[in-house]
């Protein structure tokens, strides 16, 4: 194969490069965000929530409610427990992996149950299972409607609202089941204390 051969191939193959970068690279890519944006909205930048113009987390990740020693912050609904690096940690998504009869995990959601019980004033009993244990990513966003209406007078006594207007944002953010069948109702954490933020009080 003589030098001039040579060029010609190199010369198309460099062309063939700059071509698909810039249709795979740049075009797609830039058609793909744009489609994004339009169709999908706030889904496409994350889920992020907003309180008075800014970014409090996104709704899609759980997080916690409490002070730097771990105590639940009586204003705010509480999220689901988190086995998550030391809690909420998106970059160790896990579960515990801890089996039921594990002492642990059963000594942790006696210590929960209890703690519950005592803020929310309920009986031990009453306690919903998704207040006692984490989710299999330990960032789940979302509590039952069940975990929720318990916490409804703590917030409300802790706020100064009237208990009638903290049921009714707890009723607002409920969730029904995917395509009306699919797993059970939710409410998410975050959405709801945006909410309350947003009360001013």
């Amino acid at each position: 194969m003589n030098t001039r051969t040579l060029l010609r191939q190199y010369g198309v193959a460099l062309r063939a490069m700059l071509v698909f970068t810039v249709v795979l690279g740049v075009a797609y890519t830039a058609v793909v965000t744009g489609v994004g944006q339009l169709v999908l909205g706030g889904k496409a930048d994350g889920s992020a929530v907003r309180v008075d113009g800014e970014t409090v987390g996104s709704s899609l990740i759980g997080q916690s409610f409490t002070d730097a020693d771990g105590v639940a912050l009586p204003e705010w609904f509480q999220s689901r427990p988190s086995a998550a690096g030391d809690g909420y940690d998106a970059s160790a998504s896990s579960g515990s992996n801890y089996g039921p009869e594990n002492p642990d995990l059963v000594a942790a959601v006696e210590e929960r149950r209890a703690a519950i019980a005592e803020s929310d004033g309920v009986a031990p009993e009453d306690v919903p299972v998704d207040a006692l244990t984490a989710s299999a990513s330990g960032l789940d966003p979302h509590i039952s409607p069940e975990y929720a209406r318990i916490q409804v007078e703590r917030v409300a006594a802790a706020r100064d609202l009237p208990v009638a207007d903290v049921e009714a944002l707890v009723e607002e953010h409920t969730q029904g089941r995917d395509l009306g069948y699919l797993g059970e109702p939710t409410v998410n954490v975050l959405e709801l204390n945006a909410a309350l933020a947003g009360t001013g009080r």
